[in-house]
């Protein structure tokens, strides 16, 4: 669910009528600010002029003046002019040409209507590279590409805030932008007809009273419409389009290694990147490094630490892969849910992350681990990937509002989905036949939808940084030699290639001829067709030991151990 921690709204024609701001709309900004929220003030006024007619302006944390070309933050007074001044040129040419009105600000000239067509041609006659935006019978000309979108991002940047987290209030031609740009778009019942179409709600109320009317909303905690951030990520073969909540909730993602897991949860996040929604990754086997726009924190041999993930996440713009490979499977779950509960603080005051995708979910969140941490009822728009849904916590399992089973074993999965949190499993149809589709159902309902999934644009390398560097666990490869005198453990495919080139002659030759190595990169690495290579290699009886050695190293390293490890079948 999205967070409002921001409320910006315009001042002319949305909070103020006539230029005056009444005492029911300053009582509601009031509560709004010890609610907890960040008020921004959006107008083309200037500085001195706003001053003059609203001098409860010290209620807003910032002030975006001149329709985005002046920050100004009432507390400590300071100015900041975030687009150039105003080009000397062009006012001594509107002066000649005795435009009136005309007003020159930090970094705004502003006239009125009729006058736009004579200030274009005296821009187009300077080769001034400026723009004319239009706020009802107002014409102010900026720098290209400053205006209260812009300004509004300055302000909000300053605040540590994002737009996603950001409600928009306005009423005419000028705001447009800056509504964009918000999580939520208000339009205030006297708004021009054009805006109100564009925006995410209108009110009943004009002016003032529209700013009481959604000041009421938040407060209340009442759903606002954002069916615009809806999260598609697919569509099945009626062309109904598959979508994630963003009301709060999870999506549980399950299905057998090589199913489509790790492709469905790639396709995930760019849908959810394409909002401009914050993502924290929580990545127990390193599969996520490769991620676009993203700081990956952690490596195999260092665990990063809570500080480090919350400092990166302060930055509105930044995602976070967390890799918990360097930090022992024990330790994971008092580590996940100490983060989580940081998140959840973090949240209160920014509304981020907006996003949490858990992978290998029952890592951190196995059977049982509510016990030593109970878990939290809240939780961030959030996706929970793993192989069997039983494996997870049932609290965990109680976040979950809908489930995308994938592989052969999907119908099995939403089975035992239903069977752990002892719930009616609906009729099932027959498992996806290839990757990109997966079962999709909204819990509670009757109907299991297959869905095609959108194609991801990164190629996901699975697997491949844990089963180069991580640790394998009960599934390590063991040379023990002809006789079982040895006991070498190779715990990943670096330290496989290492004992690999130690051991003696007899040893190797040992477990090439009984066929050990395809074996163990079938069962444990599940890669078919580097096993098929391998087997290839223990097949071929003329081949010397050394020569054996040197290409099934080659065959490895090329895949998981080569400087570009993209693409490829994982």
């Amino acid at each position: 669910m999205i967070h409002f921690v921001a409320f910006a709204t315009d001042y002319d024609g949305t909070l103020a009528h006539d230029g005056i701001v009444a005492d029911a709309t300053l009582e509601a900004l009031q509560r709004l600010k010890d609610s907890g929220r960040k008020l921004i003030l959006v107008t083309g006024r200037e500085l001195p002029d706003l001053k003059s007619v609203f001098p409860e302006f010290g209620l807003f944390d910032r002030i975006v003046g001149e329709n985005g070309a002046l920050l100004y933050t009432p507390k400590t007074g300071e100015e900041r002019l975030i687009a150039p001044p105003p080009d000397e040129r062009l006012i001594d040419r509107l002066r000649a040409m005795r435009i009136k009105p005309l007003s020159i600000g930090r970094g705004i000239i502003a006239t009125h209507h009729p006058h736009e067509e004579t200030v274009l041609a005296a821009i187009r006659d300077l080769g001034l590279e400026l723009q004319i935006i239009f706020n009802k019978g107002a014409v102010m000309i900026l720098p290209a590409g400053v205006n209260k979108a812009s300004g509004l991002r300055a302000a909000l940047e300053e605040l540590s805030l994002s737009p996603i987290n950001a409600i928009g209030c306005g009423d005419a031609e000028n705001d447009h932008a800056f509504l964009k740009i918000c999580g939520c778009s208000v339009a205030v019942a006297n708004a021009l007809p054009r805006l109100k179409e564009e925006v995410d709600v209108v009110t009943r109320g004009d002016h003032g009273a529209g700013i009481v009317e959604i000041a009421e909303r938040l407060l209340r905690n009442e759903a606002l419409n954002v069916a615009r951030h809806r999260i598609v990520f697919g569509a099945d073969d009626e062309g109904q389009e598959a979508t994630l909540s963003i009301m709060g909730g999870a999506a549980l993602i399950a299905g057998p290694s090589g199913g489509g897991k790790s492709r469905l949860a790639t396709s995930l996040l760019e849908s959810i990147a394409e909002h401009g929604f914050q993502t924290c990754v929580i990545d127990p086997e390193g599969d996520y490094d490769a991620i676009e726009e993203a700081i990956v924190l952690g490596e195999p041999k260092a665990a990063p630490t809570i500080a480090e993930i919350l400092d990166v996440l302060r930055k509105p713009s930044v995602n976070v892969v967390a890799n918990l490979l360097g930090l022992e499977r024990a330790d994971r779950p008092a580590f996940f849910l100490k983060l989580l509960e940081e998140i959840l603080k973090l949240r209160k005051t920014t509304g981020r992350p907006h996003w949490l995708l858990i992978d290998e979910a029952h890592h951190v969140l196995p059977p049982g681990s509510a016990s030593a941490r109970p878990l939290p009822r809240e939780l961030p728009d959030a996706i929970m990937v793993t192989v069997h849904p039983d494996t997870i916590s049932r609290d965990a399992l109680d976040w979950v509002d809908s489930v995308l089973a994938v592989g052969d074993e999907a119908p099995d999965a939403l089975r035992r989905f239903c069977r752990t949190l002892d719930e009616r499993c609906p009729a099932l149809p027959e498992a996806p036949q290839v990757k990109q589709e997966a079962l999709f159902w909204h819990r509670g309902d009757d109907e299991v939808r297959l869905v095609s999934v959108k194609p991801t644009r990164l190629a996901h390398r699975r697997h491949i940084r844990k089963y180069a560097e991580g640790d394998l666990g009960d599934k390590s490869f063991y040379f023990r030699g002809p006789k079982g005198a040895l006991n070498l453990r190779a715990q990943n495919l670096i330290l496989f290639l290492q004992l690999a080139d130690g051991v003696d002659e007899a040893t190797w030759l040992h477990h090439l001829k009984a066929g050990d190595y395809s074996a163990w990169i079938r069962s444990a690495i599940r890669d078919e067709a580097l096993a098929k290579e391998i087997h290839a290699i223990e097949k071929d009886a003329k081949l010397p030991a050394a020569e054996s050695r040197a290409r099934v190293n080659e065959a490895i390293s090329q895949r998981y151990t080569a400087p570009s490890e993209e693409g490829g079948s994982h």
